[in-house]
């Protein structure tokens, strides 16, 4: 399960507004690979969203299947905001849905029906 717990407008290349709703999974324990301690952290990830402002204000709180999954992409720079320093990461975070993708899969396209 997810839960949207925040939205953000962002811009796209031309500019045009729109939101995102932020999704945070579950609560997951993770080993240090510094210390070797176990904690617990959450997974976010941000959805582009076709909502109006006020609309994606009453969705907060609101929770559905699917779960936040680690997902590999290009190499990109992220900056820790607290610490001010830089890595290089080779993944992000994106919300999956599962039943959806299984059920995209097993569709066959409309041209090969005809």
């Amino acid at each position: 399960m997810v839960k949207i717990i925040d939205y953000r407008t962002r811009s796209n290349d031309q500019g045009k507004e729109f939101n995102v709703l932020i999704v945070q999974g579950g609560v997951e324990p993770i080993k240090s690979r510094t210390t070797g301690k176990v904690y617990f952290s959450t997974r976010t990830a941000s959805v582009p969203s076709t909502f109006d402002e006020d609309t994606c204000n009453q969705l907060i709180g609101t929770s559905f299947e699917g779960k936040v999954a680690k997902v590999p992409c290009e190499p990109y720079d992220y900056t820790f905001k607290e610490t001010g320093e830089t890595v290089e990461l080779l993944f992000r975070y994106e919300y999956v849905n599962e039943e959806l993708d299984m059920t995209e899969r097993h569709l066959i396209p409309e041209e090969k029906v005809l």
